[in-house]
């Protein structure tokens, strides 16, 4: 069986958002007994991780490691067409990942304990994101 939805999601500015209950909503729709859950974003100014999802200080160290990393406003970056945070959003984007892959396992999403997948969106004003869920496998 093949399934395949868009979702879309309000971001109210930079952070991370726990997406798992909506992905999970739709695994259990499907009744998969085994396969696998791929989920792609559209965009090059936000990410997709997978990450622990009991303490909200990790998602905390996370934004302010990158806050280090890259700067927004940095004189190194040319390209600012869409503000100072532009290009940081680019680099950011590219340091993590824009899919995921997760295994279903009995109708459910195999993550670990402590896991739980984000979209990490990397720029300071609100965005409507997109985000292609494609569920593959045996019923």
């Amino acid at each position: 069986m093949l399934v395949q939805q868009l979702l879309k999601i309000a971001t109210p500015g930079r952070g991370l958002i726990n997406i798992t209950d909506k992905i999970k909503s739709l695994v259990s729709q499907v009744a998969i007994v085994t396969g696998l859950c791929h989920i792609f974003l559209h965009h090059t100014s936000a990410s997709l991780i997978i990450n622990e999802n009991a303490d909200s200080t990790v998602l905390d160290d996370f934004e302010a490691f990158m806050q280090r990393l890259l700067p927004d406003g940095d004189p190194l970056f040319k390209h600012v067409a869409e503000g100072p945070d532009d290009m940081p959003s680019h680099i950011r984007t590219i340091l993590t990942q824009t899919f995921l892959c997760v295994p279903i396992t009995q109708n459910q999403l195999a993550l670990g304990t402590w896991q739980g997948l984000f979209l990490w969106e990397h720029r300071l004003q609100p965005h409507e994101r997109k985000i292609t869920v494609t569920i593959l496998g045996n019923t």
